[in-house]
């Protein structure tokens, strides 16, 4: 049990905070962009990603806490708040004199939910400026990177304040820092390409719209050509009876010629 009798600290980076960092800092980056390219397009896409992204890795991180269930560093002081074990005379078991709600919370140390929480949402926020800014585009713009790998790193920092604080072991931060950033990155090529992509600055929603306005305009332009056919068709059509008007009219006077030489007998 050395290993967890770090001591009790509170928390450098508050659960309150963690909303903030996770998903208030990227939506305010989403909206910035907004504004500069007018593409409500790339908002709607980029709001719903990054909220999957984070809802998602909460429910993934809560559950598997609850499963594990493994102590914190400092769950001892968590059991015993005076600093004295009691443990069964018999069996040894462990007879933790603290409050219930300490002690429950002292379980849930695998996998760090600040870092899962904070990678998820500052991970998305890094693919997303990737695309924007045309990190990947080859041509060795280092300036770029550096903008794409600071939300990363804040996210590094809130697993490293974890660690500090005797909250989680270095394998709690791992994991949750692993699971966020994989979360984000399925939830980000979900609505977006990816960043190294010639297409990768837009959501594929807007380029769908872009297809299916080309294809529209296609359609309406054989619309046309096709109902100016059947006009001329139609105009055709409707000239045919004069013509056999005409050629009736023809006949009947041959007829009637015939029939008058008859009546004469000049046929005969």
């Amino acid at each position: 049990m050395t290993d967890l009798k770090y001591p009790l600290k509170d928390n450098t980076i508050p659960l309150w905070a963690v909303p903030i960092i996770a998903i208030i800092m990227p939506l305010i980056v989403i909206i910035v962009f907004y504004f500069i390219r007018k593409n409500v397009y790339d908002l709607h896409q980029g709001v719903l990603g990054l909220l999957f992204s984070v809802l998602i890795t909460a429910v993934i991180t809560d559950a598997i806490k609850d499963a594990v269930g493994r102590p914190r560093p400092d769950f001892f002081w968590r059991c015993f708040p005076d600093g004295k074990g009691v443990f069964h005379p018999v069996t040894g078991d462990v007879r933790c004199t603290g409050l219930k709600s300490v002690i429950k919370e002292g379980h849930k140390s695998f996998p760090s939910g600040h870092t899962s929480a904070s990678f998820a949402g500052l991970g998305f926020l890094a693919l997303y400026l990737s695309g924007k800014l045309r990190a990947f585009d080859r041509q060795g713009h280092i300036a770029k990177l550096c903008i794409v790998f600071l939300p990363l790193l804040l996210a590094a920092l809130v697993g490293v304040s974890r660690v500090d604080d005797y909250w989680h072991h270095w394998q709690d931060v791992f994991a949750g820092g692993l699971l966020g950033i994989t979360v984000a990155s399925f939830c980000y090529l979900q609505f977006f390409p990816p960043p190294y992509d010639v297409d990768g600055w837009g959501p594929h929603a807007y380029f769908q719209m872009l297809s299916e306005s080309r294809n529209g305009g296609q359609s309406e332009s054989n619309a046309m050509n096709s109902l100016t056919v059947r006009q001329a068709e139609s105009g055709t059509v409707y000239s045919r009876p004069d013509q056999a008007v005409e050629t009736s009219e023809v006949i009947t006077q041959v007829t009637s010629s015939i029939l008058d030489d008859l009546e004469r007998g000049r046929r005969y």
